[in-house]
């Protein structure tokens, strides 16, 4: 799959990486976790990883599951929101919503 216009060159690939090295996994580790053969598991993360295919949509839903990380943050540009991103999808569910409330408040921004 051709990455779609407008998104930064690998920049899926290069996320993927770095949240699996993050977690000390090697590629085969996370082929297996998302349900790839033990024997191509290793080949397939370092295509996505090297930008040569980009998985598909419910791929890198497994993926991002996989590595604990929301799906939005493997496809977003600016690193400083995809951190953003990542923090807030560590936190629970009600949690998060009372961050995301009390930052809107703060910043006078319209509430979800």
């Amino acid at each position: 799959m051709v990455s779609e216009p407008g998104l930064l060159p690998n920049l899926v690939g290069k996320r993927i990486r770095s949240r699996r090295e993050e977690l000390g996994w090697s590629q085969e580790k996370l082929g297996v976790q998302i349900g790839l053969d033990e024997s191509s598991s290793r080949a397939r993360i370092s295509r996505y990883e090297l930008g040569n295919h980009e998985p598909q949509l419910g791929t890198s839903r497994n993926i991002a599951k996989a590595l604990g990380v929301p799906l939005a943050y493997l496809y977003c540009e600016e690193n400083d929101v995809a951190e953003l991103l990542l923090a807030l999808g560590t936190l629970p569910v009600k949690r998060r919503g009372a961050v995301i409330a009390n930052w809107l408040e703060t910043t006078g921004q319209p509430g979800i």
